[in-house]
């Protein structure tokens, strides 16, 4: 009977008897469930839990009152603690001073005079002297817009610093 079942569905034995198998325990559950189980109620199911919920409502509550007295009746100096985590001594940075105007000979000027100019940092001074390396020395005031780092704003802003000689 198993093998002419198989021929029709395309089931091995093997297959069929589990199959079988499963369709009894399903049967047998479902007739000891409808005739011999006693429905006995879960005393889990109709629990109240309102008691639980106001306990967790209050202390909620509670801590987030506290925490906003906490915040509303400290003054903070935020400037001051972001400082008081940093390392770096901002006392001591030394500001810059602009030389005087016509000051600078760009044809023979060193990297310390260069940086003083404004906006002019040691990387880019040692852009202007290289390119003044280069080509030898500097015809025009604005050769510089050749240099790396400098453009038109900037170099309004040294031109009344520098000369060419």
């Amino acid at each position: 009977m198993l093998g002419r079942l198989s021929k029709k569905t395309g089931f091995t034995k093997s297959e069929l008897k589990i199959f079988g198998f499963v369709i009894l325990v399903f049967i047998a559950g479902f007739i000891f469930d409808t005739f011999f189980n006693q429905k006995v109620k879960n005393p889990y199911l109709y629990f109240d839990y309102s008691d639980e919920d106001e306990k967790f409502y209050t202390t909620n509550n509670d801590s987030l009152i506290n925490n906003q007295q906490k915040r509303d009746n400290k003054e903070v100096d935020y400037k001051q603690e972001v400082l008081d985590f940093n390392a770096k001594n901002f006392n001591n940075i030394k500001k810059k001073t602009f030389p005087a105007e016509n000051s600078i000979n760009l044809n023979k000027a060193k990297i310390e005079e260069l940086v003083n100019l404004p906006g002019i940092g040691n990387t880019t001074a040692k852009k202007i002297l290289e390119y003044r390396e280069k080509h030898k020395k500097i015809r025009n005031i604005n050769e510089l817009l050749n240099v790396k780092g400098i453009g038109e704003s900037k170099l309004s802003k040294i031109k009344k610093y520098i000369y060419i000689e």
